[in-house]
């Protein structure tokens, strides 16, 4: 019987649904495929996307009003052929301070959006498929509809939730993913031996005054007394836990929870999920191990598995660039779970 041809002797082709300004991109690139085509809504993280790939056919559209088929033909394929599609359904819908009140099935435009991945899953046929989402998504009877709908067509699929700080990305992060195929039994990556520190992803950089990398030497705004504050927290994990009560501020002092705000990433543990407030020392753990400082953009995009070159506008503004790291895939968690399929893929085709 002739073999069919090794999945290594030809191009591994991808798609990317919702591809914000290219975390999931990049991680497709480093486990071996060709994102042939991407799809993004938001202007900033177009340009963004368009900086770092500019290989990549990207739309710049609602996905709602875009035609399956015709990203399809435009990338030169047919029904079947495509090797992944992947993509992360905005997730702010889904997101734990939304779901406190034990509500999962969260009232919110952007979870339907889920139902807009499985129409390009329908229409496409990928031989496999892998979405990333929040925890929460797990329970919603919209993605467990998606997975029956995936049983019906002949996909096998797995889902686990799971830390990325697993996966070689310095931060703790727990996501949810579902890995999808209709040519091979689909299985989770292994997890690395050991967890990547603040301290190695960090290591070498230079201070934000010393910088040429604008990213980085973007400059922080606090006041005299914040400040202070900040100059007082111990180095190296400490928290507005520690210091005396003279020194708290009034709000802290009216709440016992979110103790991490104001609080000191430690150099030899992975940092806390870095999220779209991570430029301010009152959203989160943002403080930077040894310096009065919150951690810069830069540093925030690399705690969230970016290179250190990889490209931002800052005439976008930190709000925005933080919003698109906050929100960004990280790439060596997407990494892992890509060459996971691929090597089901290669398997497969060596049969």
């Amino acid at each position: 019987m002739t073999r069919a041809p090794r999945t290594d002797n030809r191009t591994l082709r991808a798609i990317d649904l919702f591809s914000g300004c290219g975390g999931l991109s990049l991680g497709l690139r480093r486990a071996g495929f060709t994102v042939a085509a991407a799809v993004e809504i938001d202007p900033k993280a177009q340009e963004t996307y368009r900086l770092n790939h500019p290989k990549v056919r990207l739309y710049g559209r609602d996905i709602r009003d875009l035609s399956p088929r015709q990203v399809l033909l435009e990338a030169g394929l047919k029904p079947g052929e495509l090797d992944l599609l992947a993509g992360c359904p905005p997730c702010q819908g889904f997101s734990r301070l939304r779901t406190m009140n034990k509500r999962t099935a969260v009232r919110d435009d952007r979870n339907n959006l889920v139902a807009d991945f499985f129409r390009f899953v329908q229409a496409i046929r990928p031989k496999t498929v892998m979405l990333e989402n929040v925890p929460a998504l797990a329970k919603d009877a919209r993605f467990l509809k998606m997975r029956r709908q995936l049983h019906a067509l002949g996909y096998k699929t797995v889902v686990h939730v799971l830390d990325a700080a697993d996966y070689a990305v310095p931060q703790r992060r727990k996501r949810l993913i579902m890995l999808a195929s209709n040519v091979h039994e689909p299985a989770i990556a292994d997890k690395v031996r050991r967890r990547v520190t603040v301290r190695q992803a960090l290591s070498g950089l230079r201070k934000p005054v010393e910088a040429s990398d604008k990213l980085h030497a973007l400059a922080e705004k606090r006041t005299e007394h914040v400040r202070r504050l900040i100059a007082l927290i111990p180095k190296d994990g400490g928290s507005r836990c520690d210091l005396p009560e003279r020194y708290r501020l009034e709000c802290h002092k009216r709440s016992d929870g979110f103790s991490d705000v104001y609080g000191r990433m430690a150099w030899d543990d992975v940092s806390p999920t870095i999220t779209s407030g991570c430029h301010n020392p009152s959203k989160g753990r943002f403080l930077h191990p040894s310096q009065n400082r919150t951690i810069t953009l830069r540093e925030a995009a690399i705690l969230q598995g970016f290179p250190r070159r990889y490209r931002f506008n800052v005439e976008h503004g930190k709000e925005a660039i933080a919003l698109m790291i906050g929100n960004a895939l990280p790439p060596p968690f997407i990494a892992a779970h890509a060459k996971a399929l691929r090597r089901g893929l290669e398997a497969r085709e060596t049969d």
